[in-house]
């Protein structure tokens, strides 16, 4: 109930956290969790998977349906538990040990999973089972700098070339990446997992023409149950110069990836709740609702870039704008960072998002109030130090062990009471639920 109470008065800004539907609910907790289903389709290890069966070939053909493809052109496996695991199972699938991948850097937008790795450690495990060089952005523009993966890619020889982000705010350029990848002979993933609602509704452009394999969580814009999915491609790879057919071979490696080589037994039950979510996908009211989440993100980006003077709260958005759902702030020009800001705003009960358009402008003056209360404490602190002869105010340690709970800052209690009053005013799509 706790959890429950947490949901309905917070203001939601995590894609990560997005409301599913009360029947998506419904089939989480139903009897499809009880049974073991180890293997596939009709070749289970266990008897009596006749209905478990039917439910995961649903899901595969809803899968296919909803992003718009045949099956003679790709088969998916809805069998991953997560997003992280499900490109481990895909790598692992193609590549052997110490092969070479290239992804967008985490710092840069990236995720961990496509290969990151500081200077002196390998962080994800995909960084110590294969050989990682990251592409970046331009710094002048935000964006993903084609050119120097190109050159990149040309000299480091990668086996896959990885098309996805966790931090990025533009359409990716998936003709392009899928040039850049068969000039050097590599595949091409398409990690879609926080735009794939979108992809769904036709809201941004499909990776799926471009790619080898493309892969997705369904929890994030999808607005399912927390998974993954593997989507791999059939038929002709390519053909040399002769013209003899190379054909694909990715679904029984992908497969095998899965299980037995990563996983056990599947969740059927959360199987079962995807299969709900995707036919949710295909209804108009889905289509209406991710257009409004792209609007409503580029109303939030124009709100907080736009110059003060002109009535906006002059904030350096990253790129100028955004494509999507995601809209970046460069604080650095605020002497802040997003580390303190995000603790301020979560003290004053704001970490995801379920407004109307108009409503996203009193959410660009939440974030902007929270920046400059996180501004204050931080000026504290650094007087505080100064007074006392530090040299040094100290890191973010610091500023989160005086910042505490947010009790002795006033504004804290003012702006969270604020937040919580109007945001329960909003329904949730499992309000009726016990």
């Amino acid at each position: 109930m706790q959890e429950k109470h947490r949901q309905k008065r917070f203001l939601n800004l995590v894609a990560s956290e997005n409301f599913t539907s009360e029947a998506v609910l419904e089939a989480l907790g139903s009897v499809m969790q009880g049974g073991n289903s180890e293997g596939y389709p009709g070749a289970r290890y266990y008897s009596g998977n006749e209905f478990v069966d039917q439910g995961e070939r649903l899901c595969q053909k809803r899968a296919l349906e909803v992003f718009g493809l045949k099956e003679e052109d790709w088969g998916v496996n809805v069998q991953p538990l997560s997003g992280t695991p499900a490109n481990l199972y895909a790598y692992s699938a193609l590549l052997n040990v110490h092969d070479r991948i290239m992804g967008l850097d985490l710092p840069d937008g990236g995720h961990l999973s496509h290969g990151f790795q500081s200077a002196n450690k390998k962080v994800s495990a995909s960084s110590k089972y294969f050989e990682s060089l990251p592409y970046r952005l331009e710094p002048s523009t935000g964006l993903i700098d084609y050119e120097n993966l190109q050159t990149l890619a040309s000299l480091y020889r990668p086996k896959m070339i990885i098309a996805g982000t966790s931090a990025y705010s533009r359409k990716i350029d998936y003709a392009r990446m899928r040039t850049i990848a068969e000039s050097v002979g590599a595949y091409l993933l398409s990690d879609m997992a926080h735009i794939s609602g979108l992809v769904a509704t036709g809201v941004l452009p499909s990776p799926f023409l471009h790619s080898d394999i493309v892969t997705t969580t369904t929890h994030k814009s999808l607005r399912g149950p927390r998974g993954a999915m593997i989507f791999f491609r059939r038929g002709v790879r390519r053909r040399d110069k002769h013209g003899k057919e190379e054909l694909y071979a990715l679904e029984e490696l992908i497969n095998s990836s899965v299980f037995p080589g990563h996983q056990g037994g599947p969740h059927q039950h959360t199987i079962t709740a995807l299969a709900v979510a995707l036919r949710q996908a295909q209804t108009p009211e889905f289509k209406a609702y991710a257009e409004a989440v792209v609007a409503n993100a580029r109303l939030l980006a124009k709100c907080l870039g736009t110059s003060q003077h002109e009535g906006g709260y002059g904030y350096t958005v990253v790129s100028g704008g955004t494509d999507n759902h995601i809209v970046l702030l460069d604080l650095r020009d605020r002497g802040v960072d997003g580390a303190r800001v995000q603790r301020v705003l979560e003290l004053v009960s704001v970490v995801a998002n379920k407004n109307t358009a108009n409503d996203y402008i009193r959410v660009a003056h939440v974030i902007d109030r929270a920046i400059t209360i996180t501004q204050r404490v931080d000026m504290r602190i650094r007087e505080e130090a100064e007074s006392r002869g530090y040299k040094t105010p100290g890191g973010i340690k610091t500023f989160l062990k005086v910042l505490g709970d947010g009790t002795d800052v006033l504004e804290i209690g003012e702006l969270r009471k604020e937040v919580e009053d109007w945001v329960e005013t909003f329904p949730v799509p499992w309000e009726n639920c016990p």
